[in-house]
């Protein structure tokens, strides 16, 4: 009776091992296919803070939290099945979607550029009257718009976290999306929440003058009393406050930059893996050549860093390319024949 309590246990404590095995494995898949993810996702937290400007202060949270619920439900209810009935019934088109996918970062990237260089003026974002609106219905426009952009930028991160999962089972193929899918909503979301705070963090450190008795929830001092805790703490704090109010619009342009150039690069980059994967490796071999040459006129410590970023900037500048392709072909060649479809379309009797 005993062995058998013994072997029952055994066998427990193998089918416990096999499990966290599981689960080590696909901890580690999802982190490796997250990290591959990585632009996309900076891109995500660079654009969303935008959204929640122009509200007032008590209203930002609630913004960014719906925001990331629907960031949920576009991972978890649209995507992941979706992504999951591809890599079932026509898993070779992950590579296609994939590289449609990169030439929309392209296209985003080049046309943030093209911005800068030619304004175009109001960009949807803040048109004149839209203060004067209804501010739940602006704030619901917002949101859907936010939403929205959120369901491309997750679309990409999904196809490439499957692309990097693709030799595994079912389940893992599942497994990892999931936690793809949830961990990068909850730092992002969580991150653009710091971001959006941040300044009225500030700006409360900025004018309090007794940090020990409202922050530390010390009694406060009487008439009679000098309040020096107080007085030291505001030292520390009050200049700390006034440095995150005049860094943080810094700070938010840093992040649009980065945010562009991180679509340029993995765009460009998912593009040339994708033109490999059909054997058009000329330009992958390239790029990493000249990366590797890059990397060697650098010291030791510093090679395999110099290395990724040269092929980093390359598949940047290969990037910009395929998004200046892709906006002359969207206003000099798509929208004509739109036009010209429309005009037809209404030319045609009974319309």
């Amino acid at each position: 009776m005993a062995s058998g309590l013994f072997a029952l246990l055994d066998d427990v404590a193998g089918i416990a091992k096999i499990a966290a095995s599981s689960v080590d494995d696909v901890v580690a898949q999802a982190g490796k296919a997250g990290a591959k993810a990585a632009g996309v996702v900076i891109d995500d937290a660079a654009v969303t803070p935008r959204y929640a400007v122009g509200f007032a202060a008590a209203r930002e949270l609630p913004i960014i939290w719906r925001i990331a619920l629907g960031s949920l439900r576009n991972k978890l209810l649209i995507l992941l099945p979706g992504a999951l009935i591809l890599a079932l019934i026509a898993p070779w088109a992950i590579t296609p979607l994939l590289m449609a996918g990169g030439v929309f970062l392209c296209f985003e990237g080049a046309e943030k550029l093209l911005e800068l260089v030619m304004p175009h003026g109001a960009n949807g974002d803040g048109k004149a009257g839209e203060a004067t609106g209804d501010p739940a219905a602006l704030e619901q426009q917002k949101i859907a718009g936010a939403v929205k952009t959120d369901f491309i930028l997750s679309a990409e991160i999904m196809a490439i976290t499957l692309a990097g999962v693709s030799d595994q089972s079912f389940w893992m193929k599942a497994a990892v999306l999931a936690i793809v899918g949830i961990g990068i909503t909850v730092a992002v979301y969580g991150v653009v929440a710091l971001i959006v705070k941040a300044d009225d963090v500030g700006m409360a450190l900025a004018a309090n003058q007794r940090p020990a008795t409202s922050l530390l929830g010390l009694r406060r001092p009487g008439p009679g009393e000098a309040g020096g805790l107080d007085r030291v703490l505001s030292w520390l704090t009050r200049p700390l406050g006034r440095g995150l109010v005049v860094a943080m619009p810094h700070f938010l342009n840093l992040l649009g930059v980065v945010g562009t150039a991180a679509m340029l690069w993995v765009g460009g980059g998912i593009i040339i893996h994708g033109l490999e994967e059909y054997g058009l490796s000329g330009l992958g071999h390239g790029v990493h050549d000249l990366a590797v040459a890059a990397g060697r006129t650098l010291p030791a410590a510093l090679a395999g860093a110099g290395e990724w970023l040269a092929g980093a900037a390359l598949a940047a500048v290969f990037g910009v390319i395929v998004g200046g392709l892709a906006i002359a072909a969207l206003h000099w060649l798509v929208g004509p024949l739109v036009r010209l479809f429309r005009k037809d379309a209404a030319a045609q009797p009974g319309a």
